[in-house]
């Protein structure tokens, strides 16, 4: 089933330069955090991950999705989303009870925090990858491999009984596996279908220059802010002429809230060595043509104050003499401007 999958992955993405975006590895992720508070009072919190893009959220108490892009429903039906569901509620009914009887066992103690991690990667022309992980606490516990859960080697002699535990429950291994080979790589290839035209959209970039904290004496930090670019691979780099600059910074892709991309690249340069820099941005909504801006020394404060205050002298004397013809009543001499 999974190779018939990535069979129909092939046809349905389109060939070109616009199908760059599903070059690279894309991943799904399905994330269930549960809270044991005490042996009648959980908390769940489940949501699932296109990459960095959330797709979808989950109501614990009906079990349905919720969801969060106008495609992520996918291409399924009522009844394919009714199964899906089902599956994914009772997996967590099943892990939840699972936990509680450990505490019995005296492997947890409330109150603690169990995640489900549940992951698919697909490449175009590639097999997709998934694996099932489970943290205590935020430390790696055991993964779910070949039907069977395997304790992690820092989860010590705990991951090892857990895993002797959750593997007398056939049931709950077989919807781990339904879900790792199934239901999870089916989700993927139904978004990447529906929100193709959302993913492989081209949004130009924004950029500007400024400097950032002063490194030191005599020297500029100065910034190269890349904003609202689609989809991420960017490049970004400071340039002297033709020769990139060594020092440069990359600051980390970060996502903004309408899936666009931010990036800020730094350059530590001696102040005098700063004119004649630029930042060079490459991005495939350029049609080919790179992005260039030009660093700008800032004008000399003493040239600044001139322009400001000269303007603003002469204006008040000016009104300082109109002040004093008008309390003289106009009087002739006051008419005639003090050329003598």
């Amino acid at each position: 089933m999974l190779f018939l999958q990535i069979l129909l992955l092939a046809v349905l993405l389109p060939d070109g330069d616009s199908e760059d975006a599903f070059q690279e590895l894309i991943s799904f992720g399905i994330i269930l955090t549960t809270s044991f508070y005490n042996i009648s009072w959980t908390k769940n919190q489940g949501s699932a991950w296109l990459d960095e893009l959330q797709t979808h959220a989950w109501g614990s108490k009906t079990g349905a999705f919720i969801h969060l892009q106008p495609w992520s429903r996918g291409n399924v039906s009522n009844e394919e989303l009714k199964e899906m569901e089902t599956i994914f509620y009772r997996y967590s009914i099943r892990t939840i009870s699972i936990c509680h009887n450990h505490v019995s066992n005296r492997q947890f103690e409330y109150p603690f925090q169990v995640q489900v991690v549940l992951s698919c990667d697909s490449h175009f022309g590639e097999a997709s990858v998934g694996f099932m992980r489970i943290a205590y606490q935020g430390s790696d516990l055991m993964s779910f491999q070949s039907m069977s859960w395997w304790p992690s080697p820092k989860g010590g002699s705990r991951a090892e009984q857990i895993c002797r535990l959750f593997n007398q429950s056939h049931v709950t291994n077989e919807i781990a596996q339904k879900l790792l080979s199934d239901t999870c790589p089916w989700l993927l290839l139904g978004l990447l279908d529906a929100g193709k035209a959302y993913l492989q959209r081209q949004v130009r970039p924004e950029a500007w220059l400024s400097t950032g904290p002063s490194p030191g004496p005599g020297r500029l930090l100065l910034v190269c802010h890349v904003s609202s670019f689609h989809p991420k691979p960017v490049w970004v780099m400071w340039m002297r002429g033709e020769q990139e600059q060594r020092g440069t910074q990359r600051g980390d892709v970060l996502p903004h809230a309408d899936g666009t991309w931010y990036l800020q690249m730094s350059l530590d340069v001696k102040a005098r060595e700063a004119a004649g820099l630029s930042c060079l941005v490459r991005h495939s909504s350029l049609g080919g043509q790179d992005m260039v801006l030009y660093w700008e020394q800032p004008h000399s404060m003493g040239l600044v104050f001139l322009a400001v205050i000269v303007p603003l002298v002469l204006l008040a004397g000016l009104a300082l003499w109109l002040w004093k013809c008008w309390k003289t009543h106009w009087r002739p001499q006051c008419i005639r401007l003090p050329l003598e």
